[in-house]
């Protein structure tokens, strides 16, 4: 019915797409934490969903090649284009290139989920590093004591003495902050991401357009065109378009922690986990609906890619808008936000004692009520 059903369609498909995945990861929170005994001992259900996420990313060998099937196939079909090849051989790499898509996602499910139960391991990682360094602190006090603990004390907090000693529940206007910012976090990057291949996308036609005017014969078949040119194009947007999500994905954790402190920093972590796992899973899915469902109109369903009459057919041009929409997401953004789920708890960790030592002080100079 055109192309803004198209569109309409495939967000809704990704969208409920991520009821499973989510469902299923609940699940295995939920069981890897009772069976380690975590009901009885939360350490030892922690460890169990720390096991949970080893097991997962166990799989890595059998992810990537269902990561990799996709992009072989795809290329197959481009090669066998470019080489002229007969009819039938684009009509089978094609057929080949629906299902890669289809693995694709089940892989990058995989990694957004692995990346999940990481994430979570990690945070847990991110509270024994505080306690370390909060008695490191102490202990560089003359009077050895560091935010009303000694190294002792510090030490042999059990997790839930750390949650109620820095008030890391639901109800703290810090850590609410930090979940909100987390959030947003997911949907800024994914922004960030996503315009980043439309700057290079348009750049690319920005240069078709140029050669297309300069050289001339490339129509007709007697002149070539500068391939490397659109290679250089891309190539060097690729690495100049990365540099400001990589810098986000570093600096919010750090000015979280410093900010909100240890409460808030653990909202953002948690904040981000939620809502990049389920954006990551619509994206991926989405995209892949988007294109799997131009290359169904392209085997002939829905009247094909041409009418009888040799004219396009508007159906197979609304799944090809579909498919543009759907490229950006299941390629670059969607793929991203396990990166960013992962690189922010590593930078959390990396920086704990920064956000340990300074974010008392900071937290005072802006009158923030802090223990």
């Amino acid at each position: 019915m055109g192309p803004a059903t198209v569109v309409i369609d495939g967000l809704g498909s990704g969208m409920y797409s991520a009821g499973i995945p989510v469902v299923l990861i609940v699940l295995g929170i939920l069981f890897s934490f009772g069976l380690a005994g975590g009901f009885a001992d939360i350490n030892m259900g922690l460890y169990g969903i720390g096991f949970a996420a080893v097991g997962m990313l166990s799989t890595l060998g059998i992810t990537l090649a269902t990561d990799a099937y996709g992009p072989i196939a795809d290329n197959a079909g481009g090669n066998a284009e470019m080489a002229h090849l007969p009819p039938e051989v684009r009509e089978r790499t094609d057929a080949l290139d629906a299902l890669g898509n289809t693995t694709a996602a089940t892989g990058k499910g995989f990694a957004i989920g692995s990346a999940a139960l990481t994430a979570m391991a990690l945070m847990v990682s991110f509270i024994e590093v505080a306690k370390s360094w909060i008695g490191r602190f102490a202990d560089a006090n003359p009077d050895g004591v560091f935010l009303g603990l000694t190294r002792d004390n510090a030490i042999s907090m059990g997790i839930i003495d750390f949650v109620e000693r820095f008030d890391i529940h639901i109800l703290n206007p810090l850590l609410l902050c930090g979940l909100f910012l987390g959030a947003m976090a997911a949907f800024v990057f994914c922004a960030m991401t996503m315009k980043a291949v439309g700057r290079a996308a348009g750049a690319v036609v920005n240069e078709v357009r140029r050669q297309f005017r300069e050289i001339a014969g490339i129509m007709e078949g007697t002149a070539k065109p500068d391939y490397a040119q659109c290679v250089s194009i891309v190539t060097a947007s690729a690495q100049r378009e990365m540099v400001l999500p990589s810098a986000l994905a570093i600096l919010i954790p750090v000015v979280t922690g410093l900010v909100l402190g240890v409460a808030g920093l653990v909202g953002l972590l948690a904040g981000a986990l939620s809502s990049g796992f389920v954006l990551a899973t619509m994206l991926n899915n989405a995209g892949g609906a988007w294109d799997n469902a131009k290359k169904y109109i392209e085997k002939g369903n829905l009247g094909g890619k041409k009418l009888p009459d040799g004219s396009k057919n508007p159906v197979h041009g609304a799944a090809v808008i579909g498919d543009t929409v759907g490229d950006p997401c299941k390629d670059t953004s969607g793929p991203s936000l396990n990166i960013l789920i992962k690189l922010m708890s590593m930078v959390a960790i990396v920086f704990a004692p920064v956000i340990i030592k300074y974010s008392p002080i900071i937290q005072g100079w802006l009158g923030l009520v802090n223990k």
